[in-house]
């Protein structure tokens, strides 16, 4: 990557080398090949933070265990986010299958393995939830090959870790998809950047932070960077640019001269893991298995053990245990917080706050919380789990969005949402959850805001029918079992 022939000006400039802008860029590249992309990332590689393995669930998330997609109302499981999510995630795939058919993506194994997905609860009031959460899926079809249990020998058969040395008398339930998936998105993160560098001459530069971006006269935008090896700065000029800068979007967006970056405000959480280094251990699990979290936790908290395949090797996690940090990103600075801070946010920081005390609660209890702490949190999993065979890994960085409402001043939302200019021509990604298994769709987003003369045209409709058949479709029960099993055909599960 020869910095000194950079060019000077682009269509678009992706900020960011996360799952969000590979998939941003490489999807244009292909709906238009000519499109001028630069991908500039602050660290010495790419997908060194949100996107890397240890930093990110990896669940593939599709609904399939999560039980915070299925809230319970007036007595009812409701599932229309969970519908949706599964949708998101199918796109993804969809999107990766068809750069398997097209000779891009070699050997998607090394990203992509079929590990079943499990929902397991403790208690009656629990079990009757799961039961109600079962009959309202079963009976749609992206969920109809779902499984429930309430039988200790069969969920034996499915996860004896947990089941191991468990009281007859403790009332469980469980429940079963069999096409779950795990993904190591650091990995396909590599693989998608590797695929723009090889097969379509966009450049992906490292050591390069951006320092403002500004109205230009000439083209609509100025990018400011410096190589911070070097020092050396560049201005650069671009019609479009999207901020996917993980944690670091928020500070980048504020400098951005836009309307629509009024009111936004982060809070930022840090993740910590407890990984299993006794290898038997391993072996006894293979299963993502995801609980309830605790009653005023927040979604985010939902505790999970799961198998993990990372470069090359299976693991065995489980969390995840919430920390505070004021950095915005795992490599960021400790006053990301502080500068965040603008005039325009403070309400809606304060409102949310103080709408949110039980979610301080919570961090000052993980924040406080010893080995022998989160050690007691896997027991409720694993009956005789040993502190001497689990380690702390301290994950990734997520800041939680912070937006202005009519009614309390400021929302925390645990999602994602796409801030665009009126015109498209800047484009930026806050929040986390569910995050990179949405990558496709959440970038289809992008795409209309930005490209929509590419996506609209005849000859992107006819591209797109083929990379994301469910883009702009009426999604029934033939379309996805059609392209569920060309899928799991393309990506070997």
């Amino acid at each position: 990557m020869n910095q000194s022939k950079i060019e000077k000006e682009y269509d678009l400039i992706c900020v960011g080398g996360g799952i969000m802008s590979a998939t941003l860029a490489l999807m244009s590249k292909i709906l238009k090949p000519d499109l001028k992309v630069l991908i500039v990332e602050r660290l010495d590689d790419v997908a060194l933070e949100s996107s890397a393995a240890w930093n990110n669930a990896g669940t593939g998330h599709s609904a399939l265990c999560e039980l915070n997609y299925c809230p319970e109302e007036d007595g009812k499981v409701i599932i229309d986010k969970a519908i949706k999510i599964c949708q998101q995630f199918e796109e993804s795939k969809q999107f990766w299958s068809y750069l398997v058919q097209q000779g891009l993506l070699k050997d998607p194994d090394r990203f992509i393995a079929a590990v079943p997905h499990h929902s397991w609860v403790l208690g009656e009031e629990n079990a009757t939830y799961l039961e109600q959460r079962f009959n309202t899926m079963k009976h749609h079809f992206m969920f109809d090959s779902i499984q429930f249990t309430k039988d200790k020998n069969k969920m034996k058969d499915w996860f004896p870790l947990i089941v191991h040395n468990r009281d007859d008398n403790e009332v469980m339930a469980a429940s079963r998809i069999d096409r779950g998936t795990e993904v190591n998105y650091g990995a396909l993160t590599k693989t998608l950047f590797n695929i723009l560098e090889t097969k379509f001459d966009t450049p992906v530069y490292c050591n390069m932070e951006v320092k403002d971006i500004d109205p230009s006269p000439d083209i609509d935008w100025t990018v400011e960077m410096e190589n911070l090896k070097t020092n050396q700065k560049y201005n650069l000029e671009s019609k479009h640019v999207f901020i996917g800068a993980g944690g670091g979007s928020l500070l980048l967006l504020q400098k951005v001269e836009i309307e629509e970056k009024e009111g936004y405000g982060g809070f930022p959480i840090s993740g910590e893991w407890l990984v299993c280094k006794n290898q038997d251990i391993i072996n006894q699990h293979n299963a993502k298995v995801y609980s309830k979290a605790g009653i005023g936790d927040p979604p985010m908290s939902t505790p999970h053990l799961d198998t993990r395949y990372i470069n090359g090797k299976r693991e065995l996690l489980f969390g995840p245990f919430a920390g505070f940090s004021p950095k915005f990103l795992k490599e960021g600075s400790n006053f990301d917080l502080l500068k965040s801070v603008k005039f325009d946010n403070i309400s809606p920081l304060l409102g949310a706050f103080w709408h949110n005390l039980p979610l301080t609660k919570y961090l000052i209890e993980q924040v406080t919380s010893s080995h022998e702490d989160r050690m007691k949190e896997l027991r409720k999993f694993v009956k005789d789990a040993n502190s001497d065979d689990w380690e702390i890994l301290v994950a990734g960085q997520r800041v939680q969005i912070i937006k202005k409402d009519e009614f309390e001043g400021g929302v925390l939302q645990f999602g994602t949402e796409v801030v665009s200019s009126k015109d498209g021509s800047v484009t930026c990604l806050l929040g986390a959850s569910p995050g990179a298994s949405t990558a496709t769709s959440v970038m289809l987003q992008v795409l209309e805001k930005a490209f929509p003369e590419i996506l609209h045209s005849e000859e992107g409709k006819a591209i797109m029918d083929k990379m994301i058949p469910f883009y702009n479709a009426q999604v029934d029960e033939a379309l996805f079992k059609a392209q569920l099993k060309q899928s799991a055909l393309a990506l070997k599960l």
